[in-house]
C-alpha cells in the first residue's frame, strides 16, 4: 500500500490540472485505497478504437495529464518517423462531450509546442470527418477526441495514421512506447490557449472541407431514382450528427426529415438516455414514439459522434430495430447490385459479423474478406488489397452498427451510411416494397441467419483477470455441447497468425464451430470491461415461405448456445 501511495502522490505532483490533483488527494486523505488502486492500476493503452476511459483523476483514467502525455508520445513518434519534420499537419477534432473541448485544446497545445503544425475543426464534428480530413489535407496523423457511444462519464482519444485509417500494429505499439518515455505531464511543453488563433502553426479547418465531403459523398451515390418523399425520423442521441445528416439528406432530395427535438442538439450530459448507444434497449424509444405519431417510413439514428447508424422499420407488430448485420447485408446487396462491372468489387466485414455477407458477395462475383474486430482492420485490409490492383473497395461493415460506403472515409461513417440507407429505402418505396420485404427476399435466397450477442461485464482489475482466465479455460477445456449441439472444433486466434493476412492476425479471440454450422465467437471488449459472445446460426428458407416465421426459434437456439457457454465459463 505504501508503494501505491507513493505512486499516487508522484502522479499528483506531476499533474498540471489542480482539479484532478485535488480529486486524488481527497481519495488518499479519506483512505479510499481500493478506489485509488483502481485509478492507478496501470495506464490506458490503445485498444480497438484508441484510448478510452472514465474521465477522472489517475493514471488509468482519461484526464488532462493522460491526454498531454499521450499527445507528447504521439508527437515524438511523428518527429522520429519523419526525421524531425512531419510532412503534413496533424488533424484534430472533437465530439460534444463535456470534456472534449478541453482535451482538444491540450492536444493542439502539446503538438504545436513540439513543432508540429495542426489543423483543427473549430466546432464539434462527426468522427468520420476527421478521418476524411486526414486524407484531404495530406496530414501526417489525425486525433479525434471522442468516446463514441460509451457512457456519459467516459471520453477517449482516437488516432488516425497518414493513410486516413486508425492506427494498427506496429504503429500503435511504437506510439505506446513513446508515451511510456514521456516524463511528468507538468513538464510536457504546451502552448496555452492554443485554439485562440494566435499561433501560425494552428489553423482552423474551414467549412469548405465539409462541403467537399458532401460533394464526394454525392458523387459516390448510385444514381438512385427512388421515391424521396420518404418521411424520415432522425435522432443524433444528443450527439453531433443532426446538422451533418440533415444537410446531406436534404441535398439528396429528402425534405421530410423529422428530428427528435429532445435529442437534436449536442449535449454531453445525454439527459434523455442512460447509455447513448443506439444498440442499447430504450435508446431509440423517443425516436420510435415520434415515428408512430407522424406515420414515418423510416427511423435513422446516429451514435454521439455519428460514426455508427441504427435503423428501424415498420413491421406487422410495430416498429422493428434492424440489427447491424441486417443493415450490413441490405447495404452490401444494394451496393453490389449497382456496382461498376468493369472492376472487381471488394466487400469486407469483421469476423464477428454475420457470415451471410460472404454468400451475398460470392453471388455477385465480388471479393470478400473478414478482418479482426475494429474498423481499423477493415480499412487497412481495403488499402492492402486495393494496392494489389485485384479489387476496389465498395463496402465494409461490422455488426456493431458500423458501415463504410465507398472510399471517401477510411473508417465507419454514419453520415454517408444514412444517405445510402435512405436511397435504398426510397428505391424500395418506389417499387411498392419495404426494407423488411427486401430483407425477406435475401433470406429466401441465402437462408435465414440469426445473430445473438451476450456480454458479461466485469469491471476493475479483478474483472479483467477473470476475463483472461475465462478465455484461457475456453481453449484448455472447451464445452462438449452448446444448446445440445456438439462442438466440432475450436480455433484460437491468439496463435497461427503467420498463416493469416495481417488484418486477421493474432488476437484474443476464440471460435467454436458446432456440428450444425452454428458459429460461436468469444472475445474481450477492446473498449469496455466485458467479455463479448457472438453466435451466428443459420437455417434454409423453404420455397416462398415467410423467413421471419423461422426467426424466433433460431434466435432462441443461438441464445441458448451463448447462455450455455457463459455457464460453462463460470464467469
Amino acid at each position: 500500500m505504501n508503494d501505491l501511495s507513493q505512486r499516487t502522490r508522484a502522479w499528483i505532483s506531476a499533474d498540471p490540472d489542480p482539479s484532478t490533483r485535488e480529486e486524488l488527494e481527497s481519495l488518499l486523505e479519506s483512505g479510499e485505497m481500493a478506489e485509488v488502486a483502481e485509478r492507478m492500476d496501470g495506464t490506458l493503452t490503445f485498444g480497438t478504437a484508441g484510448i478510452r476511459g472514465v474521465v477522472e483523476a489517475g493514471s488509468n483514467r482519461m484526464n488532462r495529464a493522460s491526454v498531454m502525455r499521450t499527445t507528447r508520445g504521439l508527437a515524438d513518434f511523428l518527429l522520429e518517423r519523419h526525421a524531425g519534420s512531419p510532412r503534413g499537419p496533424v488533424v484534430v477534432g472533437r465530439d460534444a462531450r463535456t470534456s472534449s473541448l478541453r482535451f482538444m485544446a491540450d492536444t493542439v497545445g502539446v503538438l504545436v509546442a513540439a513543432g508540429i503544425t495542426v489543423r483543427f475543426w473549430p466546432g464539434h464534428v462527426p468522427t468520420p470527418l476527421v478521418a476524411y480530413a486526414v486524407g484531404e489535407l495530406g496530414a501526417s496523423a489525425g486525433v479525434m477526441i471522442t468516446a463514441s457511444h460509451n457512457p456519459p462519464r467516459d471520453n477517449g482519444y482516437k488516432v488516425y495514421d497518414a493513410n486516413g485509417a486508425q492506427i494498427v500494429p506496429p504503429v500503435d505499439s511504437a506510439i505506446a512506447a513513446a508515451i511510456d518515455r514521456v516524463g511528468a505531464a507538468r513538464d510536457v511543453p504546451r502552448l496555452e490557449e492554443a485554439l485562440d488563433g494566435g499561433h501560425p502553426g494552428v489553423l482552423p479547418i474551414e467549412d469548405q472541407l465539409w462541403q467537399r465531403y458532401r460533394r464526394t459523398v454525392a458523387r459516390g451515390r448510385l444514381g438512385s431514382a427512388g421515391d424521396r418523399s420518404l418521411r424520415i425520423v432522425y435522432t443524433p442521441l444528443h450527439g453531433v450528427g443532426w446538422r451533418f445528416v440533415r444537410e446531406v439528406l436534404e441535398e439528396a432530395g429528402y425534405d421530410d426529415i423529422r428530428p427528435v427535438r429532445e435529442q437534436m442538439e449536442p449535449d454531453g450530459s445525454f439527459p434523455t438516455v442512460d447509455f447513448p448507444n443506439p444498440e442499447e434497449p430504450g435508446a431509440l424509444d423517443l425516436a420510435l414514439s415520434l415515428a408512430e405519431q407522424v406515420d414515418a417510413d423510416l427511423v435513422l439514428a446516429n451514435d454521439p459522434d455519428a460514426d455508427r447508424l441504427a435503423v428501424a422499420v415498420a413491421g406487422p407488430d410495430g416498429w422493428l430495430s434492424l440489427t447491424g448485420n441486417q443493415v450490413g447485408v441490405l447495404l452490401g446487396d444494394y451496393l453490389l447490385s449497382r456496382h461498376d462491372d468493369r472492376v472487381t468489387p471488394l466487400l469486407i466485414n469483421s469476423i464477428v459479423s454475420s457470415p451471410m455477407a460472404g454468400f451475398v458477395a460470392a453471388d455477385y462475383g465480388a471479393r470478400f474478406e473478414t478482418t479482426l474486430t475494429g474498423f481499423k482492420w477493415i480499412a487497412n485490409a481495403a488499402l492492402d488489397i486495393e494496392a494489389t490492383g485485384e479489387a476496389v473497395f465498395l463496402f465494409g461493415y461490422e455488426e456493431a452498427l458500423g458501415y463504410s460506403v465507398g472510399r471517401a472515409v477510411r473508417d465507419k461513417d454514419g453520415v454517408s451510411a444514412a444517405l445510402a440507407l435512405a436511397d435504398l429505402a426510397a428505391e424500395c418505396r418506389r417499387d411498392g416494397r419495404t426494407l423488411r420485404d427486401r430483407l425477406a427476399n435475401l433470406y429466401r435466397r441465402y437462408g435465414l441467419w440469426a445473430s445473438v450477442q451476450r456480454s458479461v461485464r466485469r469491471p476493475g482489475s479483478a474483472g479483467l483477470a477473470a476475463i483472461g482466465t475465462a478465455m484461457q479455460n475456453l481453449v484448455t477445456s472447451p464445452p462438449d455441447r452448446l444448446a445440445g449441439i456438439p462442438v466440432a472444433g475450436t480455433t484460437d486466434y491468439r496463435v497461427g497468425a503467420r498463416t493469416r493476412p495481417r488484418w486477421l492476425g493474432a488476437a484474443s479471440l476464440i471460435s467454436l464451430d458446432l456440428d450444425d454450422g452454428t458459429r460461436v465467437l468469444v472475445r474481450p471488449s477492446g473498449t469496455e470491461p466485458k467479455l463479448k459472445i457472438y453466435v451466428d446460426a443459420h437455417v434454409p428458407v423453404p420455397g416462398s415461405g415467410d423467413p421471419f416465421a423461422l426467426e424466433e426459434p433460431l434466435v432462441e437456439k443461438a441464445g441458448q448456445a451463448a447462455d450455455d457457454l457463459i455457464g460453462s465459463l463460470g464467469i
